[in-house]
């Protein structure tokens, strides 16, 4: 058993959370998640209220178990946390802004809150807000990264700064040994997002999960360069022709990037039908068609230990097992 005050807090069999991942984390991989005994994680970044209720009635359908929703406050419309206290949900993660003028708003509608930063003091002051708990991202990181400090660093610096309040770890963490050493440093639990998107249920293009079974941690990048739709945020992504062409380049800045404003694919989706530039914030999802290079390939250090795409349920058993067996037959036996 891997019981943490976070697994009693919210309900959970296991510490294991999978990342909120823009339009790649829906309903199927957060039902599938959770059902494992993990807490999935819908990402519903922008999302109208009515996509609200349609995501959270299709998570209903796949489990009972607690669920979490994801948003990121650059993106948050008029009346979302109000749309979401309706729902059945345990908690809102938040990631991206200020956790003194956020936190508040959704404690007042009766929800718990998972505060994201990068940052110690970010946590410290998420804290002080009254978030539920804290997950604290390491630079190795995919996706949109907050800080500047690694995942190794900053576990003991921000459970030193918050105290006893439940703790996850993000960032390069992507097995049971990741986990197990996460929980030695004075995480309560981890975040999985590179793992859980070369999963069945993740709703990235087989191209881009491909992607990630190919990459090394090498290939990734820190870099601003996919900014059209959320400029100057900080992200990890995997190395593509795109960004080597932009480096060939002098790394110039917008609108002098290469191929600039040239429409290179196209999200479809129901009633969807958008166009995607050439450095457009927007992964390559399975509703995309088109030049998928031209769009960001999140993907954190972690990279270079995923080597299968599995169900979900099976990667939530095979971290859990691998985290016990690592504690029990490496660290216990330490301890005379």
């Amino acid at each position: 058993m891997l019981k943490t005050k976070f697994c009693e807090l919210f309900g959970v069999e296991y510490p294991i959370v999978s990342a909120g991942m823009g339009v790649i984390a829906g309903a199927k991989l957060a039902g599938a998640v959770s059902e494992a005994g993990g807490l999935g994680t819908i990402a519903m970044p922008g999302f109208p209220p009515e996509a609200i209720a349609a995501e959270i009635a299709a998570v209903r359908k796949i489990t009972a178990k607690p669920v979490v929703v994801n948003q990121l406050i650059p993106f948050l419309r008029p009346g979302t946390f109000e749309a979401l206290a309706s729902q059945p949900i345990s908690a809102i993660t938040l990631f991206w802004g200020d956790p003194a003028e956020h936190i508040p708003a959704c404690k007042k509608l009766g929800l718990k809150v998972i505060w994201q930063c990068g940052s110690a003091l970010e946590a410290a002051a998420a804290k002080h807000a009254g978030a539920d708990a804290i997950i604290a991202q390491g630079f190795e990181a995919g996706g949109h990264v907050r800080g500047v400090v690694t995942t190794l660093a900053l576990i003991p610096e921000v459970r030193d700064a918050i105290g006893d309040l439940p703790m996850l770890a993000a960032g390069g963490i992507s097995d049971g040994r990741g986990l197990a050493a996460a929980l030695a440093l004075g995480a309560d639990g981890a975040v999985f997002g590179t793992r859980f998107l070369a999963s069945h249920e993740a709703s990235a293009h087989p191209q881009y999960k491909q992607a990630i079974l190919d990459a090394h941690a090498s290939d990734t990048v820190h870099t601003k360069l996919f900014d059209i739709g959320w400029p100057d945020a900080a992200h990890r992504v995997i190395r593509t022709p795109l960004i080597d062409a932009w480096e060939r380049a002098g790394s110039p800045t917008a609108p002098n990037r290469p191929g600039e404003g040239e429409v290179i694919a196209r999200l479809r989706s129901g009633s969807i039908d958008a166009p995607l530039p050439r450095y457009s914030v927007n992964p390559p999802s399975e509703s995309v068609e088109g030049d998928l290079t031209g769009l960001p390939f999140y993907a954190g250090q972690s990279v270079t230990s995923v080597n299968h795409i599995l169900p979900a349920a099976e990667i939530v058993r095979q971290i859990a097992a691998e985290a016990q067996d690592v504690i029990a037959a490496r660290l216990t036996p330490l301890v005379r």
